[in-house]
């Protein structure tokens, strides 16, 4: 009886066993990088910038800085930071969420950094995970510039038309004034 029973309760748990399920979670965003981001990131929510302690936002493209002692986000970094180079200046990758609470934090460990340059960007890199960038950027490039070509073409011609048609009015207004016998 105790076989039959040890055998049964071995069988029932065996169905109601659950395989296990392993899920893996890679998030890349190598795409969504601006081209002066570093290279040799997968993946990066912020980067610092220690130079002029700031943050940028990486997947929702934003800068967040200081101003008035709130920290604010916008696309453009204020005109305070117009000397700023991003191509030059370095940046360091902070997978955190809302690094700027912790931003002493951020300020003396990455102190040392300011004013160092050297750092490989993107822009600048031939590795093929960047591809996208250096390729993608320039067609983008070209097709911007064959826009404007195209633009500037047509307004020449837009001119020209219109020129053309003042012209046309002085004389059909000459012809009328000859006509009516007006000077």
């Amino acid at each position: 009886m105790k076989k039959i029973i040890l055998t049964a309760a071995i069988f029932v748990s065996l169905l109601t066993v659950k395989q296990a399920n392993a899920q893996i979670s890679i998030s890349l965003n190598i795409g969504s990088q601006p081209e002066w981001g570093p290279t040799g990131y997968d993946h990066a929510d912020y980067y610092y910038m220690p130079d002029i302690d700031t943050y940028y936002d990486v997947p929702a493209h934003q800068y967040v800085y200081l101003e008035n002692n709130i920290w604010v986000r916008r696309v453009a970094l204020p005109p305070r930071y117009s000397n700023y180079n991003l191509y030059r200046g370095y940046k360091v990758v902070v997978n955190e969420r809302n690094p700027w609470l912790r931003n002493n934090v951020y300020r003396t460990k990455y102190a040392n950094y300011r004013g160092r340059t050297g750092q490989t960007i993107i822009r600048d890199s031939r590795d093929a995970k960047y591809r996208n960038h250096w390729t993608g950027d320039r067609k983008e490039i070209r097709k911007d510039r064959k826009e404007v070509r195209n633009d500037r073409k047509e307004l020449r011609n837009d001119r020209k038309d219109y020129r053309k048609d003042r012209k046309d009015d002085r004389k059909d207004d000459r012809k009328d004034n000859k006509q009516h016998g007006r000077p």
